[in-house]
């Protein structure tokens, strides 16, 4: 089978967690290249952890993690970067003593993402290339960490609340460059989401995570369009 034909992530049967502690249960979740998904959920319900286990950062206690194919379950999260993961962190993790142009370029690898281009999603780090990251406010950290994770030519995009904790005039410069990758041909989007409205209208799907497990997966159109699912489901509609 040639690697177009293979989906662009595929966790299959995977349970994990931190140590022994079990978080994820039983797991299946497909994503085909270019494809965008919207994970969903109350606080606490395991959409970080599933992010993190699918970068390497958790203990993966059964199941299998494929990435174009390949199968990256015992890979380390360099490997996994390289193969084609790119990660925005809930907690941005930018170099402070790095300038902007520093933390682009320790992570740039070849493809179509280049630092001008890069530049053009993102024109206020443009601006601010030689400020050091430490120097950045909340927003401009996280243009910038979205930013590195594009840096490094991604097949599959994992974003983590990118919109937590942001000024509305912020919140709306990040869903516009949102919208902008969104149309990049080819490029997967995981897209974990507080704001209910924003995930989906992002995404054409959606996952809906409780307890660890996954308790919905479908059109964003009909989830958004069912508003007592919606509530039962996640809590406030379209929050």
């Amino acid at each position: 089978m040639s690697a177009a034909a293979h989906n662009a992530l595929a966790l299959a049967g995977v349970n994990a967690g931190y140590g022994r502690t079990v978080v994820l249960e039983d797991i299946d979740l497909a994503l085909d290249p270019g494809e965008r998904l919207s994970i969903i959920g109350r606080n606490g319900v395991g959409k970080t952890t599933l992010l993190g286990t699918v970068m390497g950062y958790t203990t993966l206690h059964s199941g299998r993690i494929e990435l174009a194919g390949r199968d990256i379950s015992g890979a380390g999260t360099y490997d996994r970067v390289r193969a084609g993961l790119g990660h925005v962190p809930q907690e941005r993790e930018v170099f402070p003593s790095l300038s902007v142009y520093e933390n682009l370029a320790v992570a740039q690898r070849a493809g179509g993402w280049t630092l001008d281009r890069v530049y053009e999603l993102f024109p206020q780090l443009a601006a601010r290339r030689t400020h050091k990251g430490s120097q950045l406010s909340g927003g401009e950290q996280q243009m910038l960490a979205i930013a590195r994770a594009l840096a490094g030519n991604p097949s599959v995009l994992l974003m983590d609340e990118p919109t937590e904790g942001l000024a509305p005039v912020i919140i709306e410069q990040l869903v516009e460059a949102m919208h902008t990758l969104r149309s990049q041909e080819g490029l997967a989007i995981i897209l974990v989401e507080q704001h209910t409205g924003i995930a989906l209208e992002f995404s054409e799907r959606a996952v809906v995570m409780n307890r660890g497990r996954i308790v919905y997966d479908g059109p964003s159109a009909d989830l958004a369009a069912d508003e007592p699912l919606l509530t039962s489901l996640v809590g406030v509609a379209g929050e």
